[in-house]
């Protein structure tokens, strides 16, 4: 649960957070859960929302003429595939997350993101390809 949460947050106390508020929510409508099969992918789902719930509650604005100048450099750096993950644009995260760090189906993972099981696929792919790409940059070597 945490792992999901943290995907979509930008800190592990958010992510805390929205654990707690997801344990607390499944207690409450714990009735409502009509498979035990399904319990896991039933938790995260419960997870996943909370912390859409948080991060739609911590949105900023932030004006243009607020925002320094800032250069940043042409060069990423990833140290190791978890460092990468975390770079990955939000959806792929979410999925990439979901898939190979807490062991979810495809099928589970369209349940928990209210998305077709094609969209999931389609953004495991090109999570991977970007991974690939990302971490290949980063050891130099073009060719593999």
């Amino acid at each position: 649960m945490f792992r999901a949460a943290r995907s979509l947050l930008d800190s592990d106390a958010d992510a805390e957070d929205a654990v707690s508020k997801a344990v607390l929510n499944a207690w409450k409508s714990s009735s409502r859960l009509r498979d035990a099969k399904k319990v896991r992918a039933w938790l995260i789902k419960i997870a996943v929302n909370s912390a859409y719930e948080i991060r739609r509650k911590n949105q900023k604005v932030v004006y243009f003429d607020e925002i320094p100048d800032v250069q940043l450099p042409d060069e990423h750096r990833y140290d190791d595939l978890w460092e990468a993950v975390n770079a990955l644009p939000e959806d792929r995260r979410t999925a990439v997350t979901l898939y190979y760090y807490d062991g979810l189906s495809v099928e589970e993972i369209a349940s928990i993101l209210s998305l077709p099981e094609g969209t999931v696929k389609s953004r495991l792919s090109r999570a991977r390809d970007q991974l690939r790409q990302m971490l290949k940059e980063d050891s130099g070597h073009e060719n593999r």
